[in-house]
């Protein structure tokens, strides 16, 4: 079949409120957010606002290491309830990402690059190339990564083959898991939610040497039309069953990964969302990107008083006109 042009540039509207319910008054509350959607090439902020109630006692916004944009704020005064929303509108750009994997170096070549040597330059993807907190090394991980990493193949094409088993060999189950739930567990009992796979992918690839990093955001809620999208070439642009009328992790916060792709010339952080087996395209939005989870949490926070709490979130997010 002969290539098409990618797809067009998609505008989405996200909406995203999270409820706390505390059992007794908090007397104080400091909270870091990532909220604000990242820019770059492939997507751009045009309109982004965001409230909290009790209105805060401070607020401010700036930049963590990474890039991504961190607000901090202060709550004073008794409540039994905060409220946090934020909406954005972005615009996502095509890319051709998945075109581009063949091109990339030999996984052996991108492993040599990312090892320590004395007076060699310093490449800044190697951060992501070493365990964190929530991606510890296990060899258990590096044995099921195994398969994916054939002698001589280009490290994109690799990790797009890694994403498919990760698909293929867990049971998305919702609240199967929390974020303290151990990695081993997950590779274990062969289930999670998007963001145990994300870490698990994480994991396996780094366990090899190669650098992949943690990427939180959003997806269309309802998706657009599988084969269209797979035929304008960013494929495999799929739902996870076919049939089913919506994305999986679709209506929450979302996670998926990057993996560092050098080339010939230069070289790109390649996308892949194990969840739903597919490349991110125009359907994500990215709020952040960090180590793992725990850089790039969209709401966390330090609190005194409140007792037992109940947590609400929702998040709608819909493709514009």
């Amino acid at each position: 079949m002969a290539d098409r042009d990618p797809p067009a540039a998609t505008r989405l509207q996200v909406e995203h409120v999270t409820r706390y319910h505390y059992g007794a008054p908090v007397d104080t509350a400091q909270h870091e957010a990532f909220l604000r959607p990242v820019e770059d090439e492939f997507q751009k902020v045009e309109a982004f606002e965001m409230g909290v109630d009790p209105e805060p006692l401070h607020h401010s916004t700036g930049r963590d290491r990474y890039g991504n944009h961190r607000t901090f704020f202060t709550v004073s005064g008794a409540h039994r309830c905060l409220e946090v929303w934020a909406r954005s509108r972005v615009k996502a750009l095509p890319r051709d990402h998945g075109r581009r994997a063949p091109a990339s170096l030999p996984w052996e070549a991108v492993r040599a690059r990312l090892r320590y040597a004395a007076r060699a330059a310093y490449e800044p993807a190697s951060e992501f190339a070493v365990a964190s907190p929530y991606v510890p090394r296990l060899a258990e991980l590096a044995a099921f990564a195994a398969p994916s990493l054939a002698p001589g193949q280009p490290v994109g094409v690799c990790a797009i083959d890694l994403m498919h088993r990760v698909h293929a060999g867990f049971v998305y189950e919702s609240a199967s898991t929390t974020i303290d739930t151990p990695l081993a567990t997950v590779l274990a009992e062969r289930r999670g939610v998007c963001q145990d796979f994300a870490h698990l992918m994480i994991g396996a690839l780094r366990m090899h040497g190669l650098a992949a990093r943690y990427v939180s955001g959003y997806l269309l809620t309802t998706p657009p039309d599988a084969d269209a999208e797979a035929e304008a070439g960013e494929a495999p642009a799929r739902p996870a069953v076919q049939g089913v009328p919506r994305f999986i992790g679709a209506d929450a916060s979302h996670a998926w990964v990057a993996v560092w792709c050098p080339t010939a010339d230069d070289g790109f952080w390649l996308e892949l969302d194990p969840t739903n087996d597919m490349l991110p395209a125009t359907d994500h939005v990215r709020l952040a990107y960090g180590r793992d989870f725990g850089d790039v949490t969209p709401l966390r926070g330090v609190i005194r008083g409140g007792g037992d709490h109940a947590l609400e979130v929702g998040v709608t997010t819909e493709r514009l006109a």
